[in-house]
């Protein structure tokens, strides 16, 4: 059992207090907004990587030659390299070239690797899948944890944020892609409420992997019934944090987690 706090918490009011509005949307962890041609360059060269056009172990073109394909200048070129360079890709030595890494260097958690993973039908369903079951498995060792620990850890503010959250679920119930955000939120809203600044700092990490995997979930919760249990279940995570039981929080929450993989493999068939 997560051990209690010495000083009682005082326990929220049963209905929301009044102003209180949707939680935030999660913080992107990575990702590089660049526009123009530097843009186009990252996005493209990025896209070729992921899908396998340029296979890990492999030299890239000479600068020049990619300099034609891209329409770039040198600088753009080499500027664009070295952002696919910071998210894992690639590495650049001088008198070698610039080489593919190997795929478990890849910084996968980053917002724009995961958009060139599932974005416009790129990379194989077979690595797709193999990414979302990892995802699954990682979640059922962590999040767990965070719900068992935020039973004797989480404020009047914690549990006002969890609350918002599941508020948002229930009023965007008709509307798949507002409920997968509000999904989100609450997942980053229990493990804030852990209190445990290496489980927030993965939170923020895999925010970005968790809207994904909720968006495609969505799809298989398109039968009214499927969004009321899925409610439910994160109304059982929220009413095991706020009444002190740890490992009914745990359990609540793995039950989450198993319930929303038979959802994401009935929208990957």
């Amino acid at each position: 059992m997560t051990e209690r706090p010495s000083t009682p918490r005082q326990r929220p009011e049963v209905e929301a207090p009044s102003g209180e509005g949707r939680p935030a949307r999660p913080a992107r962890p990575s990702g590089y907004r660049i526009s123009g041609v530097q843009g186009h360059v990252i996005t493209e060269l990025g896209r070729a990587i992921v899908s396998g056009r340029f296979a890990p172990g492999e030299l890239l073109p000479r600068e020049p030659d990619l300099m034609a394909e891209f329409a770039a200048s040198r600088p753009s070129l080499r500027e664009a390299l070295k952002v696919l360079a910071a998210k894992g890709l690639i590495e650049m030595r001088q008198k070698v070239g610039t080489r593919v890494r190997p795929r478990d260097l890849w910084n996968t958690f980053d917002s724009d690797v995961l958009a060139w993973h599932f974005g416009d039908g790129n990379g194989s369903a077979a690595l797709r899948d193999t990414m979302m079951r990892d995802l699954i498995e990682l979640r059922l060792m962590i999040e767990p944890a965070a719900a068992q620990l935020a039973t004797g850890r989480a404020t009047i503010e914690d549990l006002r944020r969890i609350r918002a959250a599941l508020h948002a679920m229930e009023a965007t119930s008709g509307d798949l892609t507002a409920y997968a955000h509000a999904d989100v939120a609450f997942h980053m809203a229990v493990f804030a409420a852990s209190h445990n600044v290496l489980l927030g700092s993965f939170a923020h990490l895999v925010a970005d992997f968790l809207h994904l995997s909720f968006s495609i979930q969505q799809q298989a919760l398109k039968a009214d019934k499927s969004v009321e249990d899925d409610i439910s279940q994160h109304r059982a995570v929220f009413e095991a944090i706020t009444g002190g039981e740890g490992e009914g929080a745990a359990r609540a929450m793995r039950d989450v987690i198993l319930d929303g993989k038979d959802s994401l493999l009935a929208a990957l068939k």
